[in-house]
C-alpha cells in the first residue's frame, strides 16, 4: 500500500464523514425495518385501518363546508394525521436505543452526534413515503381522485415538510421518556393534538373558542393546504390562518425544526456516557 493511500482518510473533509456517518445510521434503520417485519405491518397497517375506519363508519354522518364528498375531505387530512403520527414510531426507536446502549456505543465512535440525529430523521422521511404511498393507493381503492399535475406532488411534499418537522420532536422526547412504554404513552398527548383540527371537521363547525385552537393547530395547515393542492373543493374559514394554509404549511414546520432540532441535538450531547 502507498503512501498516498494510507493518507486518503485523512484528505477527506468533516462533512464527508458526517454524511457517511448519516448514511450508516439510515442503512442501519432500514436494516431493522427488514428484519422486524412486525412493526412495518402495524406502522404502515394502523393508516389503512384508520382511513377505512373514518372513510366508511363517519363518512355518511359528516358535513362537508361547502357540499361536497366527505372522502375528499378526509382523505387529506388523514394523510396529515398519519405524518403527525410519525413522532411516536420516532421516540419509541430513539428510547429503545437510548436504553438498551446503543447511542452510548454511537458516542463512544468517532463520529458526528448530528449524524446520529439527523441519520433517523432521513430513516423516518424514508418509512414516511412509503406510509404515503400506501395510504394512497387505498385512498385511490375507496374512490378519492385528487387532481394531478404539480398539485399533488406540491401536496405531497407538503406532507413530508410536516414529518420531518415532526421527527425531531420525537427524537427530542425519545432522550428524554426513561423507557419504550413511556414512548407508547406518547399516543395520549399525539391524540387530542391530531383530533383538534381540521382533520375530520372544518374549524367553524366547532364552537368558536374550539375552532380557532384548531384553525391554528399546524396540522390543520398542512391538511387545508394539501386540500387545496389536492382540489378538494373545501370552503375556507373566515380566520387569517385559514385564508392563509398554504403559507402557514409551510411556515409551521420552519418553527418547529427551528425549535426541537437544536434541541434534540444538545440532548444527545448531554447524555452520559
Amino acid at each position: 500500500m502507498s503512501a498516498t493511500d494510507l493518507s486518503t482518510p485523512g484528505t477527506r473533509s468533516a462533512v464527508y464523514w458526517v454524511f457517511a456517518d448519516c448514511w450508516n445510521i439510515v442503512r442501519r434503520g432500514l436494516t431493522h425495518y427488514q428484519r422486524q417485519p412486525v412493526n412495518i405491518a402495524w406502522q404502515l397497517g394502523f393508516p389503512i385501518l384508520s382511513v377505512l375506519l373514518y372513510g366508511y363508519v363517519f363518512g355518511s354522518a359528516m358535513k362537508v363546508p361547502g357540499g361536497g364528498d366527505y372522502k375528499d375531505f378526509l382523505m387529506p387530512g388523514m394523510f396529515a394525521m398519519t405524518m403527525a403520527f410519525g413522532f411516536i414510531n420516532t421516540a419509541t426507536v430513539v428510547v429503545y436505543d437510548s436504553t438498551k446502549g446503543v447511542i452510548d456505543r454511537f458516542r463512544s465512535m468517532p463520529m458526528a452526534s448530528s449524524a446520529v440525529v439527523a441519520g433517523r430523521g432521513v430513516t423516518d422521511i424514508i418509512v414516511a413515503c412509503a406510509e404515503l404511498a400506501i395510504m394512497m393507493l387505498t385512498a385511490f381503492a375507496m374512490g378519492w381522485r385528487p387532481d394531478g399535475g404539480l398539485g399533488f406532488l406540491g401536496a405531497f411534499g407538503l406532507l413530508l415538510w410536516l414529518r420531518f418537522s415532526l421527527i425531531w420532536i420525537g427524537v427530542w422526547l425519545g432522550l428524554i421518556v426513561p423507557n419504550p412504554e413511556a414512548a407508547g404513552g406518547l399516543f395520549a398527548v399525539a391524540f387530542p393534538f391530531t383530533m383538534i383540527s381540521s382533520i375530520f371537521v372544518a374549524p367553524q363547525l366547532m364552537p368558536d373558542w374550539l375552532g380557532w385552537v384548531a384553525a391554528w393547530n399546524p396540522i390543520s395547515s398542512t391538511a387545508a393546504a394539501t386540500r387545496e393542492l389536492f382540489g378538494t373543493p373545501v370552503g375556507s374559514g373566515d380566520s387569517w390562518v385559514e385564508q392563509h394554509a398554504l403559507l402557514m404549511a409551510g411556515v409551521w414546520p420552519v418553527i418547529l425544526t427551528a425549535i426541537f432540532l437544536p434541541l434534540a441535538v444538545r440532548r444527545f450531547r448531554k447524555l452520559s456516557r
